[in-house]
């Protein structure tokens, strides 16, 4: 996980994701270093457009708060009926 961080911290600050850049940060955040680790990383990256992965990544999230509050006011809704209807029927009975 941290080399993961490592690499977002550098991208969120505009570095170039490489090794040496990597390796610094690990290093002086007292983690272990795994350069066989860290040369896998920064080539699983080459090629991926990070800002792009994190849109996608969080755009499930907004889509689920933007579907379930009409669902969540139509279910209100139905109470509400419900509730009218049932006064309405009571209101029969001593009308």
């Amino acid at each position: 996980m941290e080399l993961l961080y490592a690499a977002l911290l550098l991208h969120k600050l505009g570095k170039q994701i490489n090794e040496s850049n990597i390796k610094k940060i690990l290093e002086s955040a007292g983690a272990s270093v795994d350069d066989a680790k860290i040369k896998a990383l920064v080539s699983a990256l080459i090629d991926i457009d990070i800002e792009k992965v994190i849109k996608e990544a969080s755009m499930p999230v907004a889509a689920a708060h933007a579907t379930a509050a009409p669902q969540a006011a139509a279910k209100e809704e139905k109470k509400e009926e419900k509730k009218a209807e049932e006064a309405a029927g009571l209101s029969s009975l001593f009308g």
